[in-house]
């Protein structure tokens, strides 16, 4: 160890030992980063206190021997315990949005956010209108943040079954000073919600399928299984939102879900479905989108 830290001097020279590294290591990517590239340059950035977008201005500064030994365990624990790199710097990112997460919810990771950019228009005609919004199996409460701010004027409803995903969600809520906005709500789907009513329902719900959750990497492992897995086909939670929702929507209410690649088990499950499947920059078909007319 002592002689890699007098070999390895700039933050160019750990980038390149760490994307070797990882790559020898066959780690598995897709926690906010795509590539071994991209998440040893945000791991060495963010343990190093510096700017995330500013790689370039700083590659070639030598680092003092306290921040090599720094560097050095951060990377070695991605390597060793196969740690989401989420999980080693206790934060995640949702376009411009930050978020505190930890191993109680899963890393962030969805589609919506790019389609909340625009006030999910145009499903939603008047982003100012929504006064009333939930995001179902809210996890870290990553998206009803997004939503409080594409929808000034709307209270939103975050509910998830496990407060201890609810308390990193609380956790987030603080974070952006939304107490009064965003309501982490406990509750097994639309259970806890009575009669309350929404101009708009998005979830992402676990979607995993038994055989893709035998196959996951170890960096999946990680995460509390209750956020991903969803029986055979992935659509346990799927049905009872769609069961539900009718009751919980206002005339003209929009309901969105995100399934991931699961389209095709959506639709053999659905064969009369009325669904809508959006296209996002970052991915087609991903997620469908409903009137409460449809339901």
């Amino acid at each position: 160890m002592s002689a890699m830290l007098d070999d390895l001097h700039t933050i160019r020279d750990w980038l390149r030992w760490a994307v070797s590294r990882f790559s020898e290591a066959q780690l598995s990517f897709g926690h906010g980063c795509s590539n071994a590239y991209d998440e040893a340059a945000w791991l060495i950035l963010h343990t190093l206190h510096l700017p995330l977008d500013q790689l370039d201005t700083f590659i070639d500064a030598r680092l003092a021997r306290d921040e090599r030994l720094a560097v050095l365990e951060i990377l070695q624990q991605r390597i060793a315990r196969r740690v989401p790199a989420a999980y080693l710097t206790h934060e995640a990112w949702l376009g411009d949005f930050k978020f505190y997460v930890d191993e109680r919810v899963i890393v962030p990771r969805s589609y919506f956010a790019e389609l909340l950019e625009n006030g999910f228009a145009p499903w939603v005609e008047d982003a100012h209108a929504v006064t009333d919004a939930l995001d179902l199996c809210t996890g870290s409460g990553c998206l009803a943040i997004i939503m409080a701010h594409a929808f000034p004027n709307a209270q939103v409803d975050a509910v998830d079954i496990s407060p201890d995903a609810l308390a990193v969600a609380r956790r987030n809520v603080a974070d952006y000073g939304l107490e009064d906005v965003v309501m982490p709500i406990e509750s097994d789907v639309f259970a806890k919600l009575g009669g309350r009513q929404y101009d708009l329902i998005i979830s992402n719900p676990p979607y995993v399928t038994t055989e893709s959750m035998d196959a996951l990497p170890p960096e999946y492992r990680h995460e509390p299984s209750l956020a991903l897995a969803a029986g055979a086909d992935g659509l346990d939670v799927v049905r009872r939102i769609l069961a539900g929702a009718k009751a919980h929507l206002k005339p003209g209410g929009v309901l969105a879900i995100e399934v991931g690649h699961n389209r095709d088990l959506v639709e053999a499950a659905f064969p009369l479905l009325e669904a809508v499947w959006l296209d996002a920059e970052g991915g087609d078909e991903k997620v469908f989108v409903l009137t409460r007319e449809q339901l």
